[in-house]
């Protein structure tokens, strides 16, 4: 009997948007110049911020400048891991490059730290989704299994901004003027032509298949979550020159639980269409991982940031030097993040990768938390290999873990949560570890005085015409002469600027630099408990099988089955 012509037509069956290694690497590019002006700008900016707030007369709020980027870059990630999922990643991933290079253009032209702190809350606005972008459309064009393969080429990027950021921050720090502006702002002018060049790549190859959702924007959710965590973020940078228990910092936290609060209610109100959906907490993988994320973010970032203040405090390097030095890091990281790509494309298990490498890390926080002022350089970088080893199976793994967990519908909201969670994680594990640090210093470094002060060594030096004549000297000899030479001096003072320790004579510098040492002891201890917390933690984390399809092809499915 011949078919009516008002039957339905058979259901079309799912595109084939399988890539070829090609088209993927092809991609790869792009998205790698763009994470790569994000990477870059964190270490370039680090090494000159001294010299750029010397030049701006703004030494005392240089902090703002990264305070400024770290809020506004952390509150829009969801956002653009939302919106990406709703109306496609392309669109976005082009105004994130586009929004960080107008933040960078106009960095170049401020005239004050204040103005500085608000380009560089402009740059935040486009990094925020440069990193979490990126995952986001790895996810969409590699199965989860493969996705392993191509973490090294991102780890490699990591680990090339490591050591060209110190160098080229340095490089332009370094110059008084160069081609007519000042050196330090071709910090930020660099990222210019590597951002246009970005936007075009991105252009031109980045077309994947997106099929629009029509859905609410969470408003209510962003404005909420930005009102939460403003605040919050404002304290853990500012907190310890305010004081935890000041009455600025109580306000503070007061606006940032009723808007956290009010966050959950707007989420909660919006259902499938909120910013980061409240049914993804019921996602054991998704819940759990986000713990874990918060929890090694902040063992990562404080050690990372512990480790170059020991090279440039305890062992004397410039910050560029410092910066170079970490280079056994991230071979670490680069080599074990390849290896377990490696691991994870050829068996399919991944839950046994993290738990080594969190096991690797706290071996590492303990190796670190046994040094002291007098232990070998080469017995540090060795120390920084072994913590890189654990960092690299940690980071790109569990995002991989919530990838696969959750509907391939919500990979951006997901993607862009991990990244978001480990951000947090890393600011407060900053906070946390500069507060620990400071605090214990002056009084390691007057315990480390009363020891040394005595010693047959400093005695001389305080004697020796040379060491007397000489004005570096002159903050620690003054020092000494209002103690009457009695070995009790506090080392409060080197807490505000400790610039001056490099021009020590070395048996003066010894006692600062012990007491540093010690104080980072404390540090690297407290890292080992919050790391071990996390090596716990992972052994719940429920193991998923790996998806054989990309996020593409896992929608594409999904769609063709609910037609049919």
């Amino acid at each position: 009997m011949p078919e009516s012509p008002t039957a339905a037509a058979p259901p079309a069956a799912p595109r084939n948007l399988e890539l070829t290694h090609r088209q993927i690497l092809t991609i790869l590019s792009g998205l790698m110049l763009g994470m790569f002006l994000a990477a870059l700008d964190g270490t370039v900016v680090g090494t000159a911020i001294r010299v750029i707030a010397d030049d701006l007369h703004g030494l005392s709020e240089q902090a703002w400048a990264t305070t400024a980027y770290l809020i506004t870059s952390t509150i829009v990630t969801p956002l653009y891991g939302k919106l990406s999922d709703l109306h496609g990643r392309k669109p976005y991933y082009l105004i994130a490059i586009s929004v960080f290079l107008a933040g960078s253009l106009a960095c170049t032209f401020a005239t004050s730290m204040y103005e500085l702190a608000a380009f560089r809350a402009v740059q935040g606005l486009g990094a925020g989704g440069l990193m979490s972008l990126a995952l986001a459309i790895v996810a969409d064009i590699v199965p989860p299994r493969d996705r392993g393969k191509y973490q090294g080429y991102f780890m490699g990027l990591f680990g090339i901004s490591s050591v060209a950021g110190p160098v080229v921050g340095g490089f332009f720090a370094g110059h008084g003027h160069l081609l007519g502006l000042t050196g330090w702002r071709w910090v930020f002018l660099v990222n210019v032509p590597i951002g246009i060049v970005a936007l075009l790549v991105v252009g031109k190859v980045l077309n994947l298949p997106h099929t629009p959702r029509d859905h609410r924007i969470d408003w209510p959710g962003a404005v909420t979550i930005t009102v939460g965590l403003v605040p919050l973020l404002i304290v853990a940078e500012q907190g310890r020159e305010w004081g935890w228990s000041s009455g600025t910092s109580l306000l503070c936290y007061a606006i940032g639980v009723v808007g956290l609060i009010a966050f959950v209610f707007a989420e909660r109100a919006y259902g499938e269409d909120a910013l980061i959906p409240i049914r993804l907490f019921k996602n054991s993988v998704f819940s759990l991982t986000t713990v874990i994320g918060v929890v090694i973010g902040m063992g990562m970032f404080g050690a990372m940031l512990m480790i170059p203040q020991y090279l440039q405090m305890v062992k004397g390097y410039s910050p560029t030097k410092a910066g170079l030095l970490m280079l056994p890091l991230m071979i670490g990281m680069m080599g074990a993040s390849m290896g377990a790509g490696q691991i994870i494309a050829r068996t399919g298990r991944y839950k046994v990768l993290p738990i080594v490498g969190a096991a690797l890390m706290l071996i590492g926080m303990v190796l670190f938390a046994t040094m002291s002022a007098d232990t070998a350089l080469w017995l540090v970088m060795l120390y920084m290999l072994v913590l890189g080893a654990g960092l690299g199976p940690c980071m790109q793994t569990l995002v991989l873990a919530v990838q696969n967990a959750v509907p391939p519908r919500d990979m951006g909201v997901a993607s862009a949560s991990s990244t978001f969670f480990r951000q947090m994680g890393g600011t407060l594990g900053t906070a946390v570890f500069l507060s620990i640090l400071f605090s214990e210093a002056a009084t390691k470094i007057g315990s480390a005085f009363a020891r040394i002060a005595p010693t047959r060594a400093f005695q001389a030096a305080l004697r020796d015409p040379k060491v007397v004549a000489d004005p570096a000297n002159k903050p620690v000899l003054d020092m000494m002469k209002h103690q009457g030479g009695s070995g009790s001096a506090s080392g409060g003072g080197v807490l505000s600027d400790s610039s001056f320790l490099n021009h020590l004579d070395p048996r003066l510098a010894r006692p600062f630099k012990v007491g540093f040492s010690d104080s980072m002891t404390v540090v690297f201890v407290a890292a080992a408990v919050i790391t071990a917390v996390a090596f716990v933690l992972l052994f719940f984390v429920k193991e998923i099988p790996l998806r054989q399809e990309s996020g593409m092809q896992a929608r594409e499915n999904e769609a063709a089955a609910a037609v049919a």
